[in-house]
């Protein structure tokens, strides 16, 4: 979807709460007019307009459209250039109800405003030189962060920790390129041996600098976008008690008829900070009918698309034919055997099992036993047990990680170059090539394509 470029010197407004029924609703307003359109649809009890009020203030009153009360609100003044956007705004905390914030944004609207474009609230704050561009993405990392990991991560993009990191970096590069630029430009100052190997230093660091951020891309992408764990076996092993025993609520019904799961079913948990997206799929069995076979067909998608497969097995019968299948068909999947029943009499042959996984965990999703060492495992195996969840230079975003990583290939080449003696002027391209990388990042640079796709997944109202 692509939009026009919106006009930064229309005032804006939008509903910035989802639609429904709730206590509260907000109704933003944002731009130059913001203030006397705030003055036309506002009566304070005390009998002043929001253009007398002071930044910062809130104020009871009512919405009023020819006399007639639409709302009993609370309205917030935020003058530029201290607020969000560095622009007039004003926040109309409306009852929640659809007709009541429907109408009070008719009213704005129809006072002079213009209804606000996907993220275009967050694009004028990046516009206007509030957030730099990584901030700017921190703010929808925040809104769709799954768990408290998640959050931490995001909140610290928007504090500017990876933007603080950036501009070092940054720094440290133009200081090198001023030098090797003003040998070009000088040669008949030779550039001394000391001031190549400053330099070279320079480029060392600034290469180490992005090596550790992208080494915490990987990171960064699970907390971003968690990991696809699929829950797979034979029919009627208990793959829905499990799925049911992990969520801590019944969300599969369960039942002691094989097949009763004719789809795949998905949800995101949080398990030891990490949001993982859970899949229970359908039995693979020969099917009988066209329902079960596209069912299988989907089991057997779910599984080829997974991170991270979970195969259960019922601890209380001989491996099946199709137990030893799946076995086999695992084979190069990243995966952990779950022994399932272990409240039954055992009669599994666990030693075949541990021959293919070498994390085996025995639980009773029945009566929730071991589940917790199997939350452990799944935590264990992500992490590596090296990963620790409070680092604050997290990358997770693809734009900033691919161009993160051109960055430091170009610093290389230079560092390369150096070491070879090649032409200087070499090394200042590879240099700027870099800086270009990084602007990118920050948003020093950018195209109203890129703004467009970044602010279009936004939601109307930030």
């Amino acid at each position: 979807m692509h939009f026009n470029i919106p006009d930064t010197q229309d005032t804006i407004a939008s509903i910035a709460t989802p639609i429904g029924e709730s206590g509260i609703g907000i109704v933003r307003i944002s731009g130059k007019d913001a203030l006397e359109i705030a003055d036309e649809v506002f009566v304070s009890k005390d009998g002043f307009k929001p253009s007398d009020f002071k930044t910062y203030t809130v104020h009871y009153g009512w919405i009023i459209k020819d006399k007639e009360i639409i709302d009993e609100v609370i309205l917030t003044v935020m003058r530029q250039p201290k607020s969000y956007t560095k622009e007039d705004v004003v926040e109309i905390n409306c009852h929640g109800g659809i007709i009541a914030m429907r109408r009070v944004l008719d009213l704005v609207l129809a006072g002079g405003c213009r209804l606000s474009e996907p993220g275009e609230f967050t694009r004028r704050a990046f516009l206007n030189g509030r957030l730099d561009l990584t901030q700017a993405e921190a703010v929808l990392d925040i809104i769709r962060a799954k768990t408290d990991s998640a959050l931490r991560v995001s909140m610290e993009q928007l504090r500017g920790v990876l933007s603080k990191t950036l501009n070092s970096l940054r720094e440290i590069l133009l200081e090198a390129l001023s030098t090797i630029e003003a040998n070009i430009d000088f040669p008949e100052e030779e550039l001394g041996s000391v001031n190549l190997k400053q330099i070279n230093e320079k480029l060392i660091k600034v290469k180490a600098g992005l090596s550790d951020i992208l080494n915490s891309s990987r990171q960064g992408k699970i907390f971003r976008e968690g990991i696809r764990a699929v829950i797979c076996g034979s029919p009627n092993v208990g793959k829905s008690s499990l799925l049911n025993a992990l969520l801590k609520e019944e969300r599969s019904i369960v039942t002691a008829i094989a097949g009763t799961t004719r789809d795949t079913i998905e949800e995101i948990i949080d398990i030891r900070g990490i949001p993982v997206r859970l899949v229970d799929t359908a039995g693979i069995i020969e099917p009988r009918e066209l329902v079960e076979k596209k069912a299988v067909e989907r089991s057997k998608n779910a599984i080829k698309l997974a991170d991270l497969v979970i195969l259960i097995f019922d601890g209380s019968k001989r491996l099946s034919r199709e137990d030893t299948f799946l076995i086999a068909k695992l084979k190069k999947k990243q995966g952990i055997a779950v022994i399932n029943k272990i409240d039954l009499k055992p009669k599994i042959e666990i030693e075949k099992i541990k021959k293919r996984f070498s994390l085996v965990i025995e639980i009773s999703a029945k009566k929730h036993k071991n589940i917790n060492l199997l939350e452990d495992a799944i935590a264990n195996l992500v992490y590596g047990g090296k990963i620790n969840s409070s680092e604050p230079i997290m990358v997770s975003n693809l734009r900033h990680i691919e161009a993160i990583r051109e960055a430091e290939k170009l610093i290389a080449a230079g560092a390369n170059s150096l070491d070879n003696k090649l032409h200087l002027e070499l090394v200042a391209e590879d240099i700027k090539s870099a800086l270009g990388c990084i602007d990118k990042v920050l948003g020093r640079g950018f195209s109203e394509d890129l703004l467009d796709r970044i602010f279009n997944e936004f939601c109307i109202g930030k």
